[in-house]
């Protein structure tokens, strides 16, 4: 798929600068006056949301600015164009507007440090489609790291207390020495194809009318191309032929790698688990251009940012090769 990039949080070609995770390199570039540092509370990136494009911007700071004294040390993200970028967390810190939402499916809320002239922490779903591609992998990437860190700070092998290390790339067990690593869950997200029809679902607790694909998690011993048939069969008792792969999307939320795949059905008959999903239903091309206008009396579309929706407009615009 020649536009599977383009997705958001797609690769802007960041230098994640593996080779310089390490004590002394770090000390070196943290003392960098040029290091630049992004900051984020409880998952929110710090965003200037009165910027004069209209658009979110991702804000950085000096690593010596006054907020972050305290902070839990910083993340290494890599060097965007030279200049050393890391990420700090300041959950610590409770805002006077309070906590907001963070739970729900979207939280309108932002929160603004007094010690920051510039921006608020902005919920990164509600402002994605907005970010450069530069700050959407740096603020997905900064996001995905430290809820992996504040979910595991125990060792999975023996349940000692873990510390952060090479630059919050790992975390290593002081008792029995052992390595961890960064998770990522792949989910397998379906294009499903009849003909001229695209299946489209809905979970429990979605927003009123939103419809989206098939997704699910890949399974130990299972390949891609088998989750796709084995989720769609599950959900909705479509069978599957053929599986092609087309995109794929880091979705940090909380640690997800969606694996977009084009799958074509060899039945069409619908038959929902309602364990699973609340409702599917094949959808003509034509219909979908009316979702996707918001024109449809009853579906509404995936979330746009989301690689569901980017994979239905790629379809409708017949740019799936």
């Amino acid at each position: 798929m020649r536009t599977a990039e383009q997705v958001t949080f797609g690769s802007s070609g960041l230098d994640r600068a593996a080779a310089e995770r390490g004590a002394a390199a770090q000390k070196a570039l943290l003392s960098d006056p040029a290091a630049r540092t992004i900051v984020l509370w409880r998952g929110k990136p710090l965003l200037d949301t009165d910027a004069e494009s209209g658009g979110h911007l991702l804000v950085d700071l000096a690593a010596d600015h006054p907020a972050l004294d305290g902070a839990p040390p910083p993340l290494f993200l890599g060097r965007d164009g030279g200049v050393p970028r890391f990420a700090v967390d300041l959950s610590h810190w409770t805002p006077a507007e309070g906590a907001g939402a963070p739970g729900t499916f979207a939280d309108a809320s932002v929160q603004r440090h007094p010690l920051i002239a510039t921006g608020a922490f902005t919920d990164l779903r509600a402002a994605m489609t907005l970010l450069s591609r530069r700050d959407a992998e740096l603020s997905a990437t900064a996001r995905g790291l430290f809820e992996w860190h504040r979910t595991h700070g125990f060792c999975a092998r023996c349940g000692a207390a873990s510390l952060p290390s090479q630059a919050g790339w790992q975390r290593t067990c002081p008792a029995c020495g052992r390595h961890h690593f960064p998770r990522t869950d792949p989910v397998v997200i379906m294009l499903v194809t009849a003909g001229n029809a695209v299946l489209m679902g809905r979970s429990p607790g979605w927003p009123e009318r939103m419809y989206s694909l098939l997704a699910g998690f890949v399974e130990p011993g299972e390949t891609v191309e088998a989750a796709v048939r084995r989720e769609t069969w599950e959900e909705t008792g479509v069978r599957i032929g053929t599986v092609s792969y087309l995109s794929s999307q880091p979705w940090p939320f909380p640690a997800s790698l969606m694996i977009g795949c084009h799958a074509a059905a060899v039945s069409t008959g619908i038959r929902v688990d309602p364990t699973e999903i609340e409702d599917a239903i094949w959808m003509r091309r034509e219909e979908v251009l009316t979702v996707m206008a918001g024109e449809h009396p009853r579906v509404g579309a995936a979330r746009p940012g989301a690689i569901a929706h980017f994979l239905l407009m790629n379809w409708l615009a017949d740019r799936l090769n």
